[in-house]
């Protein structure tokens, strides 16, 4: 084994050789696909259309929609095969098209159809990327440190938006958006680097689930009873559909209202980061997640959309991102280490493969209304759908502790305080599984 059991802090996870390998090529990877990311939504709204964010929308519709269309067979992959060869398989994949797509823009080929073929191929590649990333983490650590490992995953994806966005911005200005794409395929190599690196024999495996009919079924109905974890669900597709657009809000906001060019708009989206990388962190100092922290979560996200959505400058928009990052990255750490912690390890995968179609298959549906709204009634409007979204993440995760926590709130010396019958929710699987005990 890897020694990560005994570790503590912050950062125990990276006392094993497996993960810090995983880490060290993650980090390389995730700078280039959020250089690849900014540079895309403008290359749409900017070269190939004008200023049109409904095309934005489209783009990033077509890029989340095969997460929905691939559900049936994405978590049966990541549950059945070797999960390491499969993300081999995928990051390889993930780095010819990003060759390709920089190819034709840095030649002048490119057309918004391309962009939009391209988009699509990316998610099909993503939709069998994502859940097994996503398990493969536990095979890296083993369960004692699987949260913090997920948390640490987020500061490490989150890091990258802080320092991508500004080097796609500095990159589009000097030398074109077409560059951003083509260090992001180089970028690939060294997540298949460390994947060919890691040691096989100190991997925290176990069986894997049955070949048998009806798998994805099973996954459905291992969900359906569980309340805290179709309470979740919920909460995440308010949140995934309609508030984690930033591509459109943040680059309607920068074209549009302030009227600004490629730097200031990379600029935002790193400003943006510095919360995403402190509430990743945050995440990775606790124990165990709560599900009341989903809560806060949704509530703070609502609260930072409508101010970002107020703000009558550049400066203090960005201030108002950095609430939203904390807010956004609280609630998808949270509920990603809930659902992996107290989900039996044979479903983990089909359960992840379902709660990605909700994270992110929901943007099909959600981008382009965003997209509609910021050209048909303006940038600020559409932050507006995103504060809804998550003030209703709230509400949801309130009825599911009153219904089956017994939540009750009561006035205590002057102060409001909340209780339960059972406390809080923890990702320790025998209460949450049972949650009327």
């Amino acid at each position: 084994m890897n020694g990560t059991r005994n570790a503590t802090g912050t950062f125990r996870s990276l006392h094993g050789f497996n993960y810090r390998m995983w880490a060290a090529g993650a980090i390389v990877s995730n700078i280039g696909t959020w250089m690849q990311r900014t540079a895309q939504a403008w290359l749409v709204l900017t070269a190939l259309t004008q200023k049109n964010a409904s095309s934005v929308g489209i783009v990033t519709g077509l890029q989340f929609a095969p997460l929905v269309l691939l559900l049936p067979v994405t978590g049966f992959a990541a549950d059945h095969f070797d999960r390491r060869k499969l993300l081999i398989f995928t990051q390889t994949s993930m780095g010819v098209l990003a060759l390709g797509l920089g190819i034709l823009t840095v030649t002048g080929l490119v057309r918004l159809w391309h962009v939009y073929v391209f988009a699509f191929l990316f998610g099909c590649v993503t939709a069998f990327d994502s859940p097994a990333r996503q398990s493969f983490v536990s095979e890296l650590v083993g369960e004692t440190d699987l949260s913090n490992a997920v948390a640490l995953n987020s500061t490490s994806f989150n890091a990258a938006r802080m320092i991508g966005p500004a080097i796609a911005g500095v990159l589009i200005a000097t030398v074109g958006t077409g560059w951003a794409f083509l260090i992001n395929a180089g970028s690939f190599g060294a997540a298949i680097a460390a994947l060919c690196f890691i040691r096989t024999a100190d991997l925290h495996t176990s069986d894997k689930a049955a070949r048998t009919r009806g798998s994805l079924a099973e996954g459905f109905r291992y969900v359906w009873a569980r309340p805290d974890l179709k309470a979740l669900l919920l909460m995440l597709f308010f949140i995934g559909t309609f508030g984690l657009n930033f591509p459109i809000y943040i680059s309607t906001m920068s074209v549009s209202v302030f009227h600004l060019g490629a730097g200031p708009y990379g600029l935002l989206m790193s400003i943006m980061a510095i919360g995403t990388v402190a509430g990743a962190l945050l995440a990775a100092r606790r124990a165990l997640p709560r599900f009341s922290l989903l809560v806060g979560g949704g509530a703070l996200f609502g609260f930072g959309c409508t101010l970002a959505a107020l703000m009558p400058n550049y400066w203090l928009f960005g201030a108002a991102l950095i609430i939203i990052g904390i807010s956004a990255q609280t609630f998808t750490t949270t509920s990603n280490s809930l659902v992996q912690l107290s989900t039996d390890r044979i479903m983990r995968g089909r359960v992840l493969a379902l709660y990605l179609t909700i994270a992110l298959g929901g943007t099909p549906i959600g981008a382009p209304i965003a997209g509609w709204v910021a050209d048909a009634f303006g940038p600020r409007w559409a932050l507006g759908i995103g504060a809804a979204a998550g003030f209703a993440a709230a509400l949801v995760g309130i009825l599911y502790l009153v219904k089956y926590r017994h939540l009750r709130a009561r006035i205590d010396a002057g102060r409001l305080r909340f209780s339960s019958d059972a406390g809080d929710v923890t990702a320790d699987p025998a209460s949450i599984a049972n949650p009327t005990m």
